[in-house]
């Protein structure tokens, strides 16, 4: 690989397309933003809202807590805060500039007008459809795939956009079938720094930030506090505290933003905070870190392309393995290292069950970071799991692959089950 050929270019391309600012549990805040971009199709205020979602939209909304509505969570108040109080210019931070009269008016909005929750019609795993109607009126607006992929726009009858659906959940991105462990050591290694270090800088800064956030002050189940108070003494329980306590603030409504990895917030916070933390204790300079969390969100991305957007394999896992990925990478591990800390990694915490967005993440999170520094100190005392282990298979991009087929094939009826568990079929919640 060198500078500026195509599969460098791909990766750059790969990371601004991951690595983007929201502020929310992303599942939430894409059905603000497809309220909010329907409203400004409608161009007025609608009296009926109906909202076709798939079940992964309606697991990962249950139970986390919209920003700015005053502690609301759920579909209808997600939906209604970017209809009322929503900038669709602003995208995954749709509802950041909320004020107490737009609160006012959002909660008078659910109480009158006339909104449906329904499962969708399609078998996709990220669908939201929306059509609001005022009078006569009709705007319908659809997402798929991904939380920013606008597929349709309707006004009354007329077509305005619309796209083919593709089966790939990568759906208008960049291929990613061009990852490999060993190319994103080489990648990381030569990258020149000034064209990472905006957006990597940034996910380090905001997701530190609101990881600082969740330690300083009470929110959700305080994982990450507890962790520190019990066992900070160790540098690797820190690591996974400071992380632990992003999600801890993040899942309970805090208003502060974060730098999302493959759709997920979650994963942005793990796959950064665990490398910073170790960055600044070991006294590694900016740049070190720069790369190091670079290498730990290219090896989650690696991971979540195989596995999608949203399955009911635990998407912390996989960024916790890029997290003691970043660790070995500064520790002065190159790809040997690197590879033998994912597949470890990997053995320890497969299969981890997505029950949807909710305050418990982050003790997952503070599981998944374990595991990936587990794996990396494990090599470094010459130890491994080897191939015919579980679904650890000869080749850390094999087992990688393993991975993507036990999220996507083996774990498809264990999403159904945890949805007809955790909702009882009461998709309104």
């Amino acid at each position: 690989m060198k500078r500026g050929d195509p599969l460098y270019s791909a990766y750059l391309s790969i990371l601004e397309e991951e690595l983007r600012p929201a502020m929310g549990c992303t599942e939430p805040i894409a059905l603000a933003y497809a309220g909010a971009k329907a409203r400004q199709v409608l161009g007025k205020l609608p009296e009926k809202v109906e909202i076709f979602v798939s079940g992964n939209i309606i697991k990962n909304v249950k139970s986390v807590i919209v920003p700015n509505t005053g502690g609301l969570h759920g579909i209808i108040p997600a939906v209604s805060a970017g209809i009322v109080a929503g900038n669709a210019d602003k995208v995954l931070e749709v509802i950041s500039c909320v004020t107490d009269r737009q609160r006012q008016q959002l909660h008078a909005f659910i109480r009158e007008a006339d909104i449906q929750v329904k499962p969708a019609q399609s078998e996709l795993v990220f669908d939201i459809d929306i059509t609001l109607s005022s009078g006569e009126d009709r705007a319908r607006l659809r997402l798929a795939n991904h939380h920013t992929n606008i597929v349709h726009i309707e006004k009354n009858g007329q077509v305005l956009h619309s796209q083919k659906i593709e089966e790939s959940p990568e759906d208008q991105l960049t291929d990613k079938s061009c990852l490999s462990i060993e190319r994103i050591v080489e990648f990381v290694d030569l990258v020149d720094i000034s064209q990472v270090e905006e957006l990597v800088g940034r996910q380090i800064d905001y997701n530190m930030a609101i990881a600082r956030e969740g330690l300083e002050n009470s929110w959700g189940a305080n994982i990450g506090s507890v962790l520190l108070k019990h066992q900070g003494q160790l540098l690797s329980k820190r690591a996974a505290a400071y992380a632990a306590a992003g999600s801890d603030a993040r899942m309970s409504g805090c208003e502060m933003p974060v730098i999302i990895l493959s759709g997920s917030g979650n994963q942005g916070i793990t796959a950064s905070v665990p490398v910073a933390v170790y960055a600044e204790a070991m006294g590694k300079s900016r740049e070190e870190c720069l790369r190091a969390v670079t290498l730990s969100d290219l090896v989650t991305i690696h991971q979540k392309a195989g596995i999608g957007r949203l399955s009911a394999y635990c998407g912390a896992i996989s960024a916790g393995c890029g997290a003691g990925a970043g660790i070995a990478y500064l520790r002065g591990g190159k790809f040997h290292a690197i590879a033998h800390t994912v597949v470890n990694a990997i053995a320890i915490l497969s299969g981890t069950i997505c029950d949807g967005a909710k305050p418990s993440c982050a003790a997952k999170i503070a599981a998944a970071v374990d595991a990936g520094i587990l794996g990396c100190d494990m090599y470094w005392e010459n130890q491994q799991f080897y191939g015919g282990d579980g679904i650890v298979t000869k080749g850390v991009d094999r087992t990688v692959s393993n991975v993507g087929i036990l999220a996507r094939e083996g774990m498809r009826q264990t999403d159904k089950t945890i949805l007809q568990i955790m909702l009882d079929e009461d998709i309104t919640c």
